[in-house]
């Protein structure tokens, strides 16, 4: 997502050299407000934007020429505006006082509300909740189906009295399914309601209509980024027919100009609260405006990656090879493949390193990436003995042959994979003293927890004697 615009203003920021005149403030404005038109985001946003940062650069004027570094101050007041542009500080979900906390799910018909439903409750779910899904959307067909499939491919029940097809109230399954919750002590309801293909009265007053019945806590307004600036203004028009609280932007994945994400807050004055990015039940997260900024920039997301490595690394694997830099152990291939499994959980490969900085520049490396090589890194590693995978030193070449004889790949392969290993283990070993946390061996420095304050004291090696005998003596052999 944001491709393109990151990869303009990229070029943009590659034009500023020294000292900056105000022409050429003026001049740079006007890039941003171009860069942003072709990233499709709304022209009075556009405007609205480049005029803002022109009138910063002209109020530090003064300070921009007297930094040592003139296009880093540039930079930052972009930074600063873009993320206002995105809303600013991070909403979240308001709790109800006193359970269950309903949410409401509205939409344009092919928005992806059904689906987003099911990730919202799978979201939920993960954090110790018990949500509870509710299919209201009676007009679409085979949409109650679809809600129903969901919700057992993610173990959350779902209320469904109606078979939908156009058959049952929307109202009364809304009413029956906020008392059900009540009953069976669900302190999550997430009620998918029907869209059509355009706003009409007829799906506003239905909308309306529920939302009356239930009062729900949260109104949450699902809209397509795909469909660009038109995101925008029927966010606009539906906060003003039906009105909602914040917006969730789904197929973010397939938006390479993301200009609905900068128009849509604007124009509506409602924060986006979470974003869908791709097909899989685990493709979806909090929106952050400071972190999206960023990534648009080109500085990556290495907080969201931390998160996400934090997640995916089971607890006792984590404090284990935290103990092994404590220790001054080395890493082992039984610890890269505990590392290989926990990247696996983690999702799309290509979308972990889109999220590092500097990734604008590196999109022919992203998309060219075999996501099957961890699959035959795993293979040959399976295929090593405990020794040798708690030694890899012994690795001769009848070992190498047996390992590529046991995975199916070639010997080139098992060698290749060697050679990395000890990439990662060199890696490791200079990471000692620096982040503790078990952060995956691919994306070094990226660990879960703060980098701490004090170095942590390795203990030290005893140096072993080039004399055989001597050595032997000291080992107690």
């Amino acid at each position: 997502m944001f491709e393109a615009l990151g990869q303009r203003f990229s070029t943009v920021f590659s034009g500023l050299r020294g000292k900056v005149t105000q022409p050429q403030l003026v001049e740079f404005a006007q890039d941003i407000k171009l860069a942003l038109l072709d990233s499709d985001v709304a022209l009075a946003v556009a405007d609205n934007f480049s005029a803002k940062i022109l009138e910063k650069f002209q109020e530090k004027s003064d300070e921009i020429n007297r930094s040592t570094n003139p296009s880093q101050k540039i930079f930052e007041i972009v930074n600063n505006q873009l993320t206002l542009t995105l809303g600013g500080n991070t909403r979240r979900v308001r709790y109800a006082k006193t359970a269950p906390t309903v949410i409401l799910l509205t939409g344009l018909q092919g928005a992806g509300k059904t689906s987003l439903a099911g990730k919202l409750a799978n979201y939920f779910k993960s954090e110790g909740n018990t949500p509870l899904l509710v299919a209201a959307d009676l007009q679409r067909p085979n949409a109650v189906t679809q809600l129903q499939v969901v919700g057992q491919s993610i173990k959350i029940p779902v209320f469904a009295p109606e078979p939908g097809n156009g058959v049952g109230d929307p109202v009364e399954v809304a009413r029956a399914g906020l008392r059900f919750a009540t009953e069976k002590l669900h302190n999550f309801v997430i009620i998918d309601t029907a869209g059509r293909t355009g706003i009409d009265e007829e799906m506003m007053q239905q909308v309306t209509n529920v939302r009356n019945a239930v009062n729900p806590d949260e109104v949450f307004f699902v809209v397509d980024a795909m469909i660009g600036q038109d995101a925008a203004f029927t966010a606009k028009a539906f906060a003003q027919g039906v009105g909602f609280d914040a917006i969730v932007l789904t197929k973010l994945d397939g938006d390479a100009r993301g200009g609905a994400a900068l128009s849509v807050v604007e124009l509506t004055g409602k924060p986006i609260i979470f974003t869908s990015t791709g097909e899989k039940i685990n493709d979806f997260e909090p929106f952050y405006p400071e972190r999206m900024s960023s990534r648009i920039l080109g500085l990556g997301d290495v907080a969201s990656l931390a998160e996400q490595a934090k997640r995916a690394m089971p607890e006792d694997s984590s404090k284990k090879l935290e103990e092994k830099f404590v220790k001054g152990e080395d890493f082992t291939f039984e610890d890269f493949l505990s590392q290989l499994e926990a990247m696996k959980n983690m999702g799309s490969i290509s979308k972990l390193m889109s999220l590092l900085p500097g990734a604008t520049g590196m999109k022919k490396q992203i998309e060219n990436f075999d996501e099957s090589e961890l699959v035959r890194s795993r293979a040959i590693i399976e295929s090593m003995t405990p020794l040798e995978r708690r030694n890899p030193k012994i690795l001769n070449g009848s070992r190498r042959a047996r390992i590529a004889q046991g995975s199916g790949r070639a010997i080139s392969e098992i060698n290749s994979l060697v050679e990395r290993f000890s990439q990662a283990q060199k890696m490791m070993k200079q990471m000692r003293g620096k982040n503790p946390a078990a952060g995956l061996p691919s994306f070094a420095g990226i660990g879960g927890g703060q980098v701490p304050q004090n170095k942590i004291e390795i203990p030290k090696k005893k140096s072993r004697s080039g004399n055989p005998a001597k050595r032997a003596l000291e080992e107690g052999k």
